[in-house]
């Protein structure tokens, strides 16, 4: 028997990659959430659910599905993600069985935002050392620092350095990148970042046409941002780095020190490409959390 609910979760696959541009990995994750919904639902209801059918789901039938997803071990950060998936897929749902109907209101876990930890600037350059001096090729270690430099020196997540191209070259004193959402943003190319960038190009065994990805592995394809982890967590443990010592957590730091050097809210906004000034003020709360750790191990009183 025909699942009714198949073609409206494949409508929403393509809303959500054509119409709302979300990124592979958010299509997948919301797509998935949908199917176990409907799937849930058909054994909740002893009835595959339809459109107008999902017009119709009630608090109960979602805390009953939450229940049954933490009873499979999802965290309250996960359980808080899949609830924003239903509301969006449920509220898809109302607008194609023309009832329009929401979700219903139901409060998702309580979740502890935790702060970023910025990575002190001569950690930073120590493991663009640890990375460059290990056993490996001389492109290879040059490509691993000025990955490292751009990560920190422009605030880059690591899938939009790892999505850039030959098209970036030669560099100026800017790049354009596209972020989530395909929301485009210029942030500026620091001369160490430019001089690294132009050094790993020259010295890499590879044309680098417009087409191509910037960042190889050594076989020729895109750079994996698993190795740079990877690279990144052999350098850490090297030098006794704490394990939050992480690539991302190289972003982090661009947007603390930055802030702690006298930047507005906004223009770092701009920076990391954040659609809300609400995701950028965390950083505030990281900037007076490092004022209070330096003034409780320095001041004398403290």
């Amino acid at each position: 028997m025909a699942d009714p609910a198949s073609p409206l979760i494949s409508l929403w696959r393509a809303h959500l990659a054509d119409n709302r541009r979300r990124s592979q990995h958010t299509v997948r994750a919301y797509v998935a959430t949908a199917e176990r919904l409907t799937e849930f639902l058909a054994d909740h209801w002893g009835e595959r659910p339809d459109a107008r059918r999902l017009g119709g789901v009630t608090q109960a039938d979602l805390r009953a599905f939450l229940a049954a997803r933490r009873g499979d071990g999802l965290a309250n950060r996960s359980t808080a993600r899949e609830l924003s998936a239903i509301r969006a897929f449920l509220a898809f749902a109302g607008e194609h069985s023309g009832t329009s109907a929401a979700a219903p209101r139901i409060k998702g876990p309580r979740i502890k935002r935790s702060l970023p930890r910025p990575i002190a600037p001569d950690d930073i350059m120590a493991l663009g050392d640890a990375m460059a001096s290990r056993d490996a090729a001389g492109w290879v270690q040059a490509r691993d620092w000025a990955v490292l430099l751009l990560l920190y020196g422009a605030g880059l997540r690591i899938s939009e350095a790892m999505g850039l191209t030959g098209a970036v070259l030669p560099l100026g004193e800017t790049l354009l990148i596209t972020g989530k959402g395909n929301k485009q943003r210029v942030v500026p190319v620091l001369p160490q970042l430019r001089d690294a960038i132009s050094q790993y190009v020259a010295l890499a065994p590879f044309d680098f046409s417009v087409d191509t990805p910037l960042f190889r592995g050594t076989r020729g394809g895109q750079l994996s941002p698993a190795l740079v982890r990877r690279s990144m967590m052999n350098a850490r443990r090297l030098l006794g780095l704490a394990e939050d010592a992480t690539p991302h957590a190289l972003r982090h730091s661009f947007a603390t020190h930055l802030l702690a050097g006298g930047a507005d809210l906004r223009s770092l906004q701009e920076l990391l490409g954040h659609a809300s000034l609400s995701s950028t003020q965390i950083y505030t709360q990281v900037d007076a959390a490092q004022l209070l750790d330096v003034y409780e191990n320095a001041h004398p009183r403290a």
